[in-house]
């Protein structure tokens, strides 16, 4: 497994204005062209969180795939980053999309009650690990960080990515989870949330952050600050403290009834 580049893109979010926001992401992923390996976007990042998905859902042939097809080949890097997607239903979905056209996503499980998403999206079933470059990834979305059991490593996975519009009231919890889910589950953790004010009024800070093993802040920024940061993953850094600190065994046996997919064990 070879090192890994990763590049968090912070940004505000127009609302619910699709072109507007890829022409915008465009213009600031285009330096990393060749630069590095992944490039992770925030929730919803054609729309800003909305509860309106009947007036911008795309389907899985629709622009927003298509644009991050172009831009993953163009610049020679996977690019990930949420979507509204009509699939049976609204989805909130994960896309992950190679340079070579290739697509995997995740439909958010865990959907935010408080803001009746569960009212207007079907949650997903399926908890989903992506294999790029050699490395194992568990694709999240925003409110699934507050849930561990469903973001618990089972030594299968190297990186848990979460993507999110998460409100900078509750700011202090977005970043001690993002820690803490690196801390117990022995893995890097990158976590990329939007900036501004959305339509609703409800104001972002951001907080995008790239987390190593041991819960250090590998990138960070000030409140509130738009910002494309590229930092390195070292496999082999990973591993030693792994073999090093394998609380990993330690861990607790059991299984988790529910109506998804896929048990753990």
């Amino acid at each position: 497994m070879q090192n890994l580049k990763i590049s968090l893109v912070q940004t505000p979010l127009d609302w619910q204005q699709p072109e507007p926001n890829r022409t915008r992401l465009a213009e600031l992923m285009a330096p990393l062209a060749g630069q590095t390996d992944l490039i992770v976007l925030p929730e919803m990042f054609t729309t800003g969180f909305t509860m309106a998905p009947d007036e911008v859902a795309e389907s899985m042939s629709g622009p927003t795939l298509g644009w991050m097809k172009e831009q993953a080949a163009s610049l020679g890097a996977a690019v990930c980053g949420s979507v509204v997607i009509e699939d049976q239903g609204y989805r909130n979905r994960l896309l992950f999309v190679t340079p070579d056209g290739a697509v995997e996503h995740y439909d958010k499980r865990h959907l935010f009650r408080m803001a009746n998403e569960h009212q207007y999206y079907v949650a997903g079933n399926s908890r989903k690990v992506i294999e790029y470059k050699g490395w194992r990834i568990l694709a999240q979305v925003c409110y699934d960080l507050r849930f561990p059991v469903w973001c618990r490593n089972r030594n299968d996975y190297d990186l848990a990515l979460f993507v999110a519009n998460w409100p900078a009231p509750r700011r202090n919890a977005w970043r001690t989870l993002l820690l803490a889910r690196a801390i117990e589950n022995q893995c890097y953790v990158a976590g990329v949330n939007r900036i501004g004010e959305d339509g609703k009024g409800l104001e972002y800070s951001g907080d995008s952050l790239l987390v190593d093993f041991k819960g250090q802040a590998l990138l960070d920024a000030s409140v509130g600050e738009a910002f494309v940061k590229t930092g390195t993953l070292n496999a082999d850094d990973l591993q030693r403290f792994r073999d090093n600190f394998p609380a990993w065994q330690d861990a607790d046996e059991f299984s988790f009834f529910s109506d998804v997919e896929d048990d753990f064990a």
